[in-house]
């Protein structure tokens, strides 16, 4: 069971995370980090960064989230390599596939094949997300970046948070955009109704979406979507907030519109300057079967 702390703050100073670790020593920082990264942490009821310096009086209040055995073990399932070399991989996920163990999903994970088929990971992130620079949802298909050791992942890591990397999705929407193309400036953070779900809040955390138009059909429309940020449901939650959620989505969208289980979000292109040489590589992955046969059927009843 998740468990609540709550602390106000007297004589502590300094970094946000820092004070936390001094408040609740079992945890190590990155731990910490991750939990106000979720939207875990609040501080007199808003969202703060790690670097926040905390002030007396202040009010710091701390869901931990359910812990899971930490036994992860290494299982033998296919995955799609689509580059390899000595610091890094990159992974074409699978529809349907978690990204690293977590409570209700404790093998059948990436990081349990990865465990299988690569000898080394990063272990910045601990035993349950070895060699995890960053994570798609479950039922989100397409290209993730996997460090071989730590040099790399903190390298790939600060590409992520200075937004120098390219990530690019395809997603199928519900209804027909008159625009041919927007950006989506809106604060993500946990929703204060159903902590299970994101949504636009005021103290949220940044977050920036550029959308265009690929393809429109009668009902739907193909977009291309480029993140500066990347928010946990970053996309889904923007793309419902203007009108247009996405097909599939059993969460922010209407379900069961079209053939197959969940949203129809494909992490297509993925670019990053390689970590020890500084050459910039592309990778793209083409849409999965169900994706691309879903768009035939639309072209045919347009």
């Amino acid at each position: 069971m998740s468990q609540t702390y709550q602390f106000k703050i007297e004589n502590e100073t300094g970094r946000l995370d820092k004070v936390i670790v001094e408040l609740l020593p079992t945890f190590t920082r990155s731990h910490v980090q991750q939990w106000i990264k979720e939207g875990d942490v609040t501080v007199n009821n808003k969202a703060a960064k790690p670097n926040y310096k905390v002030q007396s009086g202040d009010i710091i209040a701390i869901i931990e989230p359910d812990l899971i055995p930490l036994n992860v073990e290494a299982e033998n399932i296919p995955i799609e390599i689509v580059y390899e070399d000595e610091d890094m991989l990159v992974i074409n996920k699978p529809q349907g596939m978690v990204v690293h163990p977590s409570a209700g999903h404790q093998t059948g994970t990436l990081v349990n094949a990865l465990m299988y088929h690569v000898k080394d990971l990063s272990g910045i992130n601990g035993t349950i997300r070895p060699g995890i620079v960053h994570r798609i949802d479950k039922d989100t298909s397409g290209l993730l970046m996997v460090a071989k050791n730590d040099l790399a992942h903190e390298n790939l890591a600060a590409q992520l948070k200075d937004h120098t990397s390219l990530r690019e999705y395809y997603a199928l929407v519900h209804g027909v955009i008159p625009h041919d193309k927007g950006t989506i400036d809106a604060p993500v953070g946990r929703s204060k109704n159903d902590r299970k779900k994101q949504d636009i809040i005021d103290d949220g955390r940044s977050a920036v979406t550029h959308f265009q138009v690929l393809e429109r059909f009668k009902d739907f429309t193909l977009v291309s979507l480029k993140l500066e940020t990347g928010r946990t449901h970053q996309i889904r939650v923007h793309m419902k907030y203007i009108g247009y959620p996405l097909a599939g989505d059993p969460i922010y969208g209407p379900r069961k519109t079209l053939p197959g289980k969940g949203q129809y979000l494909h992490a297509r292109v993925l670019g990053f300057k390689h970590p020890k040489t500084s050459d910039f590589l592309t990778f793209e992955a083409p849409l999965p079967k169900l994706f691309e046969d879903t768009l035939t059927e639309l072209r045919e009843t347009r």
